[in-house]
């Protein structure tokens, strides 16, 4: 599953919300990718403060405190 995980550099937010995903991939294989917010102008607009955001299958799951429970429901429901 593509798991894309909207991000900046110094955040400790978005290492702890790695830290779940990395969790998450012990169960669902996770294609994860990391994309640098400030590496993009529409991408730092649109996410500047939400960070981390996570978006599986083009859908934003969830932002800013990322709870492994909302993910792996989320994993579920679209594995069904």
């Amino acid at each position: 599953m593509k798991v894309i995980m909207y991000s900046k550099e110094n955040c400790s937010l978005c290492t702890k919300a790695m830290n779940v995903l990395r969790e998450i991939n012990e169960e669902f294989p996770l294609d994860i990718e990391e994309v640098d917010i400030y590496k993009d102008d529409l991408l730092l607009e649109k996410y500047q403060i939400m960070i981390p955001v996570i978006e599986i299958a083009g859908k934003e799951v969830e932002y800013g405190i990322i709870h492994k429970e909302t993910i792996t429901d989320f994993l579920k429901n679209v594995s069904s």
